[in-house]
């Protein structure tokens, strides 16, 4: 297998490029709406729109699309993004309520910091109106790639 058979892999192209079209809506949002540039969203977890949905919904998409719908590579493809969505929405999603608590339970005993304790990262899930966002990105580049 060469290099260049992967850029001939649809479902790959259009994963890549939905996570990444994504991650670039997440920039303009904050830049719209907190009249920041925060590069960091390129990278960063959670926010809108989920774009690990986008991620996993344009493969699935672009592997149905070109597979067919009767596939067992669709089947997996599409298992798989309801697995990793119902964790963005969910699983990953109260963890940071979790980091959130632990956060202001160090900031209420330990208000000077003086055990240099790192802050968690609080936002690491999704709102389902991110993911669902995000799996129509996915979905429609998927079909359209």
């Amino acid at each position: 297998m060469e290099f260049v058979d992967l850029l001939e892999n649809k479902a790959l192209i259009a994963a890549i490029l939905a996570w990444f079209i994504a991650q670039v809506i997440k920039v303009v949002l904050v830049l719209v709406e907190e009249k920041r540039f925060d590069f960091g969203k390129m990278i960063s977890s959670g926010g809108m729109p989920s774009s690990h949905s986008a991620l996993m919904t344009a493969m699935t998409a672009s592997v149905g699309k070109t597979m067919g719908l009767d596939s067992v590579a669709f089947a997996i493809a599409a298992v798989t993004s309801l697995v990793v969505m119902y964790d963005a929405a969910n699983v990953r999603r109260e963890a940071g309520k979790h980091a959130e608590l632990l956060n202001k339970i160090a900031r209420d005993l330990y208000p000077d910091n003086h055990m240099n304790q790192e802050k968690l990262k609080e936002l690491l899930g999704h709102k389902q109106i991110e993911v669902a966002v995000g799996a129509i990105l996915g979905i429609t580049i998927g079909i359209w790639l």
